[in-house]
């Protein structure tokens, strides 16, 4: 399983009074923990939708806060969902805040869909009374949320139906930080020059974003690309040849160089052992020694590496991001230009591509753009892909003055054929407004030109990621 596939992993933290737990007793639904211990058991059950949950128990003294917090560190959760059960002290919840290690944390009030009682003249109904007024401890516990102003921490109001749905989108972007501090970066060879635009701190991505950089180099390519044995090669372009159609001008020498250098980059960051790789395709030395752009990323049964073109860093962790989110195959466009009488734009990009979504359109074609080059596999074949219909998000990264910034578009793909040769493209219309107000929008808050677009609509889980990383955010 590779990170990107892995599910969330949530810390649960329910509190307790240890005042109220021996009340009740005898009453016909039992003492106040039995109750809360049910309660507890069932949003156990529930939070199980959200991924992987760690559980500890629910919480009424300060050890047992402490063992909870040790459960939640040891299991490296992505986050913590915490609530109070009823009004309790709150001598536990202020050495979580205090002592807990940086974490996302939603803090929900649950609110129950029936009270369970109409009035409190018998104790049993006294005891649900205690047990249903969990208002009034997240009340209590919001006056230490405010005071400790911990980074990364929401809240919610609302049944356990309304907080799970909130909760999927914050764990989901909790994971999706946590994968990320995880992440190795490749950088092959270098940065692009030709755009100065795209340039980030390295440092700065680490300490901030959370992956960390290497840089890789031509030369240990070229010598990966020699290592690749010629029936790995030849069988990989078979495994194409039989998936999509081979347009008749390509060259089957050069398909098998292209085969050949993709299986080679995979190979090579595997090594290196990196997650995510911006490849600088259009370098002049990686052009001049290994003679082509490889064009086939991902390789059939290929490594779990995600390859970007044209060095961008920025644009590799926007691709990334919607990757760990959607678990699909992301694309990294740029827009090209918008064809004002029908309101559409045109975007994707040459080089290294994911063309693997079964929704897509997929030949096998001649790289146009470097066909009358002097390299020696001048015109080596990509995979040239069209973009799927459906609604996609499409997501900028770069690095602004002070922060990186995270912009959202959602756009919708309209059915169309191959129009754009040697580049993976389609047509894209934003879902509200028209195509000169979005990139008007876009410019004024400044990016580059790259992009990355995934299936499905991922705004809130982004935005949700921009507040943890202490991102710039704008839906667009």
């Amino acid at each position: 399983m590779t990170p990107t596939q892995r599910k969330a992993k949530v810390g649960l933290l329910l509190i307790g009074s240890p005042r109220f737990r021996r009340l009740g007793e005898g009453t016909s639904r039992g003492d106040y923990e039995c109750r809360q211990r049910e309660a507890a058991e069932r949003l156990s059950a529930r939070a199980e939708t959200l991924g992987e949950v760690i559980y500890p128990g629910i919480t009424y003294s300060r050890e047992q806060m402490q063992a909870a917090m040790d459960a939640f560190h040891v299991a490296h959760v992505d986050g913590v969902l915490a609530a109070f059960m009823s009004w309790a002290e709150d001598f536990t919840w202020v050495r979580f805040l205090r002592d807990m290690p940086p974490v996302p944390i939603l803090f929900a009030s649950l609110v129950r869909e029936e009270v369970g009682f109409e009035d409190t003249d018998a104790e049993d109904d006294f005891i649900e009374f205690l047990s249903a007024g969990g208002l009034v401890g997240a009340q209590e516990a919001s006056g230490s949320v405010a005071r400790f102003a911990r980074p990364m921490m929401e809240t919610a109001v609302g049944t356990v139906d309304a907080v799970m749905a909130r909760a999927r989108v914050f764990f989901a972007a909790a994971r999706a930080r946590n994968i990320l501090r995880q992440t190795t970066l490749g950088l092959l060879p270098s940065f692009n020059e030709l755009m100065w635009s795209t340039y980030l701190d390295p440092y700065d991505v680490f300490a901030r974003l959370g992956p960390e950089m290497r840089f890789l180099s031509v030369a240990s390519l070229v010598e990966k690309i020699r290592q690749v044995s010629a029936r790995d090669a030849e069988a990989a372009r078979e495994k194409l040849s039989r998936a999509y159609a081979v347009l008749p001008q390509v060259d089957g020498g050069k398909f098998l160089a292209s085969v050949r250098a993709s299986i080679a980059v995979e190979r090579l960051a595997v090594e290196a052992g990196v997650d995510l790789l911006a490849l600088n395709d259009i370098d002049p030395v990686l052009l001049e020694h290994v003679g082509l752009r490889p064009g086939f990323l991902p390789c059939p049964d290929g490594e779990a590496v995600t390859v970007v073109p044209e060095g961008d860093i920025g644009g590799a962790l926007a691709t990334y991001v919607l990757k760990i989110l959607s678990g699909r195959s992301v694309n990294f466009i740029e827009p090209f230009y918008i064809d004002a009488k029908r309101d559409v734009f045109v975007a994707g990009h040459a080089g290294p591509n994911d063309y693997t979504d079964p929704a897509g359109v997929v030949r096998i074609g001649p790289d146009v753009r470097f066909a009358k080059s002097n390299h020696k596999y001048a015109g080596a074949p990509f995979a040239w892909y069209v973009f799927p219909p459906g609604e996609k998000t499409m997501l900028h990264c770069s690095q602004g003055p002070s922060r990186f910034k995270l912009l959202v578009a959602r756009v919708v793909a309209l059915p169309t054929e191959h129009f754009i040769s040697g580049y993976t493209h389609g047509l894209l219309r934003p879902v509200s407004g028209g195509c000169e107000e979005l990139f008007d929008r876009f410019i004024r808050l400044g990016v580059t030109q790259h992009y990355a677009l995934a299936p499905g609509n991922w705004t809130q889980e982004i935005a949700s990621l921009a507040n943890m990383l202490d991102c710039d955010f704008a839906a667009l």
